[in-house]
């Protein structure tokens, strides 16, 4: 016979822990559900299910169903279309046809996608010093789901359309990072600079998406603006400076907005920033003194390098420069006297407490004094703070001269002085160094012939001022030789000996013109004697080869040589004059022969005239004055020949 469900006889046919996959409190986004049980030990065995399916208000809308063996599941059990929570009624049948109680489980479904989430946007740019950052969103448009709100899917990528899931319907639970629907605030500890985008949708309790994405930019700029500083010089300037900072920034920018928008600051040493809004400010420095400037900007989105601290974040420090200010004129004025040692050298001192000296410049100049006349600058050198010139008083004419000073520190400033450091006016008069005189003759002459090979003498005195002798002195001997001598000058060095006198024995050598030299000192003049001549005569010896010749018979042979010294050319091609004469006569040419290499000569002379019979002619060898060679002219001692 058959029972009804619920029938008393079959009250211990009930199917064990039923259950639907996922859980009867969760919700599912499709419409077919698996249920499954298990079937009790039973005697007679289980032969069959039933099932069937109610809608939310109890009403069946799945008839009984039966299913004839003992099944342990439901794969695909499907409700409506409509979402809500369905009711699916499971009992079992023996195999006498008894059936037991129903066991119901709830089978959730809402396939309905939640309404679209916002993202709360963030104005303007975001700094370092936001972070951590807290996000908002802001809650689902519309009616809530049946399955209500899970949580919320949200991403960060650079792409404005971005998706927060996988799917463009429904989103995992791992992928739903905010759970509940209060949780709407996330928290991002970093963010790459630049423009990224927040996406988000909500989550419903079926797993189903927002249909449209709530997105909202994030631009982050994380990085100082650059400032650079006009208007510092390389050095020091003489006069107040105008700085000018000016800020760049590639991203939030540096356009003035007011308020707590961009600006650019300047501090001078301690005192109170002078702060511009947008990319740019000025400040004057205008005391003296080496200044330390700070300067720095803020951009858009609130970066600023001040050194401060904001929201756990330490700023960086702000850049750094020295202005360096000396409107002072350095301090200048020549020594209290001259240094006895060395009456031509002219010093100023000169100091700068600041800048300090500037080496490279600074001059002394003289003029006559009351002239009007422009100064004449001397070779100067500035040493350790001294400028320092040397006056050749004596190449001026004597009287009196003012000198000047000038002198600059590293700004620039100048300085004249005219004054000594006691305030006595800087005159001078020339000249400074004592005059000397030098005198000097070859043994009491200006000027001496002497035979060849011959030495002279040269002797003077030195004294300074009127009288005053100068022993020990050196004088130098200048020797300059003739044209053709071998070598153009000779210096030889002396010392004067007491009574400020001196004397050389010159060598044997050609012509030569000498002058003694007295070099000038740190306190003396520099002196030097008239030139004196020393005339050399040429050097030349004549032979004959017999006293008597036979008139018409055989040639007599006179034969010489040209005597050339050391430091002459030589005699090589000398031109050598053959003369004669008849006692109380001039001589008389009769022929011109020239020296060999050796200087030597030879010439054979026949006599042919009967007229010369018993006369007694005398004969010489003349060497004549010519360009190039460096003798006088001189003549050899005469032989005699007698016509026979």
């Amino acid at each position: 016979m058959a029972f009804a469900p619920g029938d008393a006889a079959a009250s211990g046919l009930q199917p064990l822990d039923v259950r639907v996959d996922g859980g009867e409190e969760s919700w599912h986004s499709e419409p077919s559900f698996a249920v499954r049980w298990g079937n009790p030990d039973s005697d007679p065995p289980i032969v069959a299910v039933h099932y069937r399916l109610l809608d939310p208000s109890g009403t069946t809308t799945l008839a009984e169903s039966r299913i004839g063996w003992a099944a342990t599941s439901i794969q695909y059990l499907s409700v409506p279309a409509t979402p809500g929570a369905y009711r699916a009624e499971v009992w079992l049948e023996d195999a006498e046809g008894a059936v037991g109680d129903p066991v119901r489980v709830t089978l959730r479904f809402d396939d309905a996608a939640p309404g679209r989430v916002g993202p709360l946007p963030v104005p303007g740019w975001i700094s370092r010093d936001a972070f951590p950052l807290t996000l908002r969103l802001g809650p689902a448009e519309g009616e809530e789901p049946l399955a209500g709100i899970r949580g919320y899917a949200t991403s960060l990528d650079r792409i404005p359309d971005g998706e927060p899931c996988a799917d463009a319907v429904a989103c995992t639970e791992a992928e739903t990072d905010l759970l509940g629907t209060a949780s709407r605030t996330l928290t991002l500890d970093d963010l790459p600079e630049g423009t990224s985008y927040l996406h988000a949708a909500a989550v419903s309790g079926s797993g189903m998406r927002s249909a449209e994405v709530g997105s909202t930019a994030l631009h982050v700029d994380e990085t100082d603006p650059t400032t650079t500083l006009a208007g510092i010089p390389d050095g020091w300037s003489n006069s107040p400076l105008r700085l000018t900072a000016t800020a760049t920034d590639s991203a939030s920018g540096m356009e003035a907005s007011g308020g707590d928008g961009p600006f650019t600051a300047i501090r001078v040493e301690d005192g109170a920033p002078v702060v511009a809004e947008g990319d740019s400010v000025s400040a004057t420095v205008i005391e003296s003194g080496a200044h330390t400037v700070v300067y720095y900007a803020r951009d858009a989105a609130g970066n600023v390098n001040d050194g401060g601290a904001a929201n756990g974040h330490r700023h960086r420090e702000p850049e750094r420069a020295v202005a360096r200010v000396d409107r002072q004129a350095p301090s200048v004025a020549f020594a209290n006297s001259q240094d006895p040692a060395d009456p031509e050298r002219i010093e100023a001192q000169v100091a700068d407490p600041l800048s300090g000296i500037d080496p490279r410049r600074g001059a002394i100049a003289v003029r006559p004094l009351d002239s009007g006349g422009s100064f004449a600058g001397l070779p100067t050198e500035n040493v350790d703070g001294v400028l320092r010139a040397g006056w050749d008083s004596g190449a001026y004419p004597p009287g009196e001269y003012e000198l000047r000073a000038i002198a600059y520190d590293r700004a620039g400033n100048a300085a004249v002085a005219t004054t000594r450091g006691n305030g006595s006016p800087m005159r001078l008069r020339a000249p400074l160094k004592t005059e000397t005189r030098l005198s000097a003759t070859l043994g009491g002459d200006s000027r001496r012939v002497v035979a060849y090979g011959a030495r002279v003498a040269v002797e003077g005195k030195l004294v300074a001022g009127r009288h005053t002798p100068l022993a020990g002195a050196p004088v130098t001997i200048l020797e300059r030789f003739a044209e053709g001598a071998a070598i153009v000058q000779r210096t030889t060095e002396i010392d004067t000996e007491a009574g400020g006198r001196f004397r050389l024995r010159l060598r044997a050598g050609p012509t030569r013109e000498v002058v003694v030299l007295a070099a000038a000192t740190r306190t003396l003049r520099g002196a030097s004697s008239p030139p004196l001549k020393v005339a050399v005569r040429g050097g030349v010896r004549l032979a004959v080869s017999a006293g008597t010749a036979k008139i018409g018979g055989r040639p007599v042979v006179f034969s010489g040589r040209v005597l050339a010294a050391p430091a002459s050319a030589g005699a090589a091609g000398t031109p050598v004059e053959l003369q004669f004469r008849l006692p109380g006569l001039p001589w008389s040419e009769f022929r011109t022969v020239r020296a060999n290499r050796r200087g030597r000569f030879r010439y054979a002379y026949r006599f042919a005239d009967d007229d010369s019979r018993g006369v007694r002619f005398q004969f010489r060898a003349f060497v004549p004055a010519r360009p190039g060679w460096p003798f006088e002219p001189a003549g050899s001692a005469p032989v005699a020949v007698i016509g026979v």
